[in-house]
């Protein structure tokens, strides 16, 4: 590739979507092409830390401080009405994104936007001015998908008639949920002079190329990707923000070391992560509990055993970790099944639910609910260190989703795409 390419990517801070696209900010940067990010105020360093250049959202939301006072209410979306507002949001904010992106393309034009796939707000301005769009996401698919149970129902994936109707009433409950925003979304489009949706979904169409940002291996194996989808394999990056890593313990303390890392906004999550640090106390292990910013440290009241840092690097952490504790965020499931770490998983809420089903799926792990006991949860990470299964199914996995991470052709398909239209077969 001898041509320079200019390429935008659009997103926004809602949790931990942004560091996994990093290395791939990184990858185009490195290979000689003009790559911008536009996202909140606060990935301005994100950016900064890829090389490539920043634009803020300025009609958009724009969050300009990670402190957990500035987290949106706890959208969990295991539950109806926090997915009606997560859906309610995007549609709500339409307009704004679509007028931001257009506003930096009139500024300076690019061969490709690269849209986080949730927000519908860019990928209806690149529809609306005929801009060429890719979606990137960076987890499961987040609208439902025939085969497979649909995002926030937390199942398994059907094995007879009954599991299979349950399947599919909740895959058109979730439609129903979202397709209550379209009113929002189809006057965003009547405001640039484009037809009405019959379905929120729809406005994926307007993507040339959709990847999920997550590994074939891990996904159940029945989804039917829509005829743009593929996936790109694991996304693996921390952020820019998370600390060095120097180990607390010294060199010769063999305990087995169980990080506990949740999510990076507010879920009300200090309650059951005191709970694990009780749970721990009592085991021959070292804890290591990164808050990532969402968390009060006074808020915790850790044991002989633990120590408490507000952020660290997971790549680096967990190849010294022997088990991940975690609410269920795609990021960090995937750091550490890349590590082989068999998981713990205590879903609050969004995607982790079905993470959450996944891990269990494949034998990588445990479940349970954020209200579990400290009994319970002491039983569970007795069973993860002690049952050399859960260490092996994890280390299986892990070596899959690794084996699509070195594979990956992800940076070369977004070069292809964004050529003229005769270099886009290579993308299939």
């Amino acid at each position: 590739m001898t041509k320079t390419l200019n390429f935008l990517f659009t997103t926004a801070h809602l949790g931990g979507n942004v560091s996994p696209i990093l290395p791939v900010l990184r990858g185009l940067a490195g290979r000689g092409h003009a790559v911008r990010l536009m996202s909140d105020d606060v990935n301005e360093p994100d950016a900064a830390a890829a090389g490539v250049a920043f634009a803020p959202w300025r009609r958009a939301p724009n969050r300009a401080s990670r402190s957990s006072e500035f987290d949106p209410p706890d959208w969990s979306v295991s539950d109806r009405e926090g997915m009606g507002m997560v859906a309610q949001f995007l549609a709500g904010t339409a307009l704004a994104y679509a007028e931001d992106t257009i506003a930096e393309l009139e500024r300076e034009p690019a061969d490709l936007v690269v849209n986080f796939d949730m927000l519908l707000g860019p990928a209806l301005g690149c529809e609306a001015r005929g801009y060429k769009l890719a979606l990137l996401g960076t987890m499961i698919s987040f609208f439902p998908l025939r085969g497979i149970p649909p995002f926030g129902s937390g199942l398994a994936p059907a094995r007879n008639a009954e599991e299979l109707a349950r399947q599919e009433n909740e895959r058109a409950a979730v439609v129903a949920i979202y397709d209550a925003a379209l009113p929002a979304l189809n006057a965003a489009r009547a405001h640039f002079g484009l037809s009405p949706l019959a379905h929120l979904a729809d406005q994926w169409d307007a993507a040339a190329m959709h990847w999920l940002g997550t590994a074939r291996a891990f996904d159940f194996a029945g989804a039917e990707l829509r005829a743009n989808m593929r996936y790109a394999g694991p996304l693996l990056g921390d952020p820019v923000w998370a600390q060095t890593w120097r180990s607390p313990w010294p060199a010769g303390d063999t305990r087995p070391l169980v990080v506990a890392g949740f999510s990076t906004s507010f879920q009300n999550h200090a309650a059951v992560l005191q709970r694990v640090i009780d749970a721990a106390a009592g085991l021959p292990v070292r804890l290591l509990v990164t808050l990532g910013g969402s968390i009060d440290p006074a808020a915790l009241h850790p044991s002989a055993n633990t120590v408490i840092v507000e952020s660290a690097p997971h790549l680096e952490v967990m190849r010294q970790a022997s088990i991940v504790v975690t609410h269920g965020g795609h990021g960090t499931v995937m750091a550490a099944l890349a590590h082989g770490l068999p998981l713990l998983v205590i879903p609050h809420g969004r995607d982790q639910n079905d993470n959450a089903a996944r891990v269990r799926e494949h034998g990588a792990g445990l479940a349970l609910p954020r209200e579990a006991s400290t009994p319970e949860l002491r039983s569970a990470l007795e069973r993860l260190v002690e049952e050399p299964a859960f260490r092996a199914s994890a280390g299986a996995l892990g070596a899959a989703i690794l084996a699509e991470a070195r594979e990956s052709k992800l940076v070369e398909q977004l070069e292809a795409l964004a050529e003229p239209s005769p270099v886009r077969a290579a993308v299939a």
